[in-house]
């Protein structure tokens, strides 16, 4: 069960208009890796967790306060459209410098949206479910989790530079700062996973003893480029992070099959298949004699 309080977590107010600012907005809103995608991924996760207690806590208190984010974001948005102009003329009367400005603008958000924010990317593409994965492993969820809020906060943090309305850049301090937390939460949450004792590395930690493919290929770095820098990396030797066994390097890498040869398909397919490359020879062969 929700309830919706009418303040904000956070103010959500720029200093002035700026439609062309508005459009760049929607991509933490509506984009990939934008409020609306991760709120509902954690909600989802949360509602999908089958250990009742502080992990699904966790989750759907999360989903819940990045909800409210997309109120805010979705708040600045309308408020950074007010008094948008309807036209470039409009836009050119009082200032030239406008019309370029005006230009840079959403259309959608006058004609579909009546001057409020859309559930959509900076390029107009619609947001869209796929976005999302609650994959009922704890794991790998919360290592995606972390990787969600990285690159959100990447993208704040490029929206911040891009523009000079004090308001606006308060607010998105505000989120910065929040993706700060979530990212050190979700990594400490990796390790309350593994000290609980619920899951390892690599995911899914049961999963059946591949016996000698594990020590031959489990742990073997393969360098596929000539140069062989990637020998000097934490990956190519050592110890695995995951503690059960020893990074090594292959340059070079050999195969481990012979190359495929495919039988003839059906020829109810109509594909191209190789008995017709005979086939073909022998027409020619008999339209010469």
């Amino acid at each position: 069960m929700f309830t919706h309080m009418k303040d904000l977590q956070f103010e959500a107010k720029p200093d002035g208009p700026d439609a062309a600012f508005a459009r760049r907005l929607q991509e933490i809103l509506g984009g990939k890796w934008g409020e609306m995608t991760v709120a509902n991924q954690y909600l989802y996760q949360g509602w999908n967790c089958r250990l009742p207690g502080k992990y699904k806590d966790l989750l759907l208190d999360v989903g819940t306060e990045e909800m409210g984010h997309v109120e805010m974001i979705a708040t600045m948005i309308t408020r950074l459209l007010e008094n948008a102009p309807l036209s470039l003329q409009e836009a050119a009367e009082d200032n030239p410098m406008v019309a370029a400005v005006y230009g840079g603008s959403n259309p959608a958000h006058l004609i579909h949206g009546g001057g409020g924010a859309l559930p959509v990317d900076s390029a107009g593409v619609p947001w869209n479910g796929n976005f999302i994965t609650a994959s009922g492993n704890l794991m790998a969820d919360f290592q995606l989790n972390v990787t969600a809020e990285a690159q959100g906060r990447l993208q704040v943090a490029r929206l911040f530079n891009m523009t000079g309305d004090p308001g606006v850049k308060q607010m998105l301090r505000f989120l910065l700062a929040r993706d700060t937390m979530h990212q050190n939460m979700w990594m400490a949450a990796i390790e309350q996973l593994k000290e609980d004792g619920l899951e390892e590395m690599p995911v899914p930690d049961a999963f059946p003893d591949s016996g000698d493919l594990t020590e031959q290929f489990g742990y073997t770095y393969l360098d596929f480029s000539p140069d062989g820098d990637a020998a000097e990396g934490r990956w190519a030797s050592g110890p695995s992070p995951d503690g059960k066994g020893r990074f090594r390097y292959e340059g070079s890498p050999r195969p481990h099959a012979p190359e495929p040869v495919l039988p003839p398909g059906d020829p109810r397919l109509y594909g191209t298949n190789p008995g017709m490359a005979g086939r073909a020879a022998d027409r020619a062969r008999s339209e010469l004699t």
